[in-house]
């Protein structure tokens, strides 16, 4: 059974360009890891601070897997001044959803999909 993990981030409006620079700047930072199957970066629209980075897993041992390795990789980095500035913070807080996926659906599907 997949599983979803959102990470939810409040990012002050002067951060949003950073925030979305960085996620532009990162592909295939997980694309090309083991049980990966998606992910969309997601911008508020109105009314909040707060993006979701939606992140899709074969299983929780990938995720953590993905966590233990290359995950720390992209959001560590050495470096001097340049690299200090790339790993002062966007987003102001932080929090982790974790779900099962228990139904699904695509387009042309007569009706949803379980696991």
């Amino acid at each position: 059974m997949s599983i979803v993990k959102i990470n939810v981030l409040t990012v002050p409006e002067e951060q949003r360009e950073t925030l979305e620079k960085r996620f532009a700047a990162r592909a295939g930072a997980v694309e090309n890891s083991d049980g990966f199957e998606w992910f969309e970066l997601l911008r508020p629209v109105e009314g909040t601070d707060t993006y979701l980075v939606y992140t899709r897993w074969r299983s929780e041992e990938d995720f953590q897997n993905w966590m233990s390795g290359r995950a720390r990789e992209a959001h560590g980095g050495e470096g001097g001044a340049e690299g200090a500035e790339q790993r002062k913070p966007a987003a102001s807080g932080a929090t982790l959803w974790s779900f099962e996926v228990v139904q699904q659906a695509s387009p042309g599907q007569s009706g949803p999909a379980t696991e």
